[in-house]
């Protein structure tokens, strides 16, 4: 039962990390356009590797 003295308040923490990084990606505008991020993926800019 000790355990759950050092375990709840780190859970805690972590989850409260997750949610602040979370909610950092959504303030800046890192889902905004997924679409065009996976058509500049596949540019045809691209120089072949040999």
């Amino acid at each position: 039962m000790l355990s759950l003295l050092y375990l709840i308040p780190a859970s805690l923490i972590l989850a409260l990390a997750a949610l602040a990084g979370f909610y950092w990606t959504l303030k800046t505008d890192q889902y905004g356009d997924p679409d065009g991020d996976s058509h500049r993926i596949l540019g045809a800019e691209d120089k072949p590797l040999r």
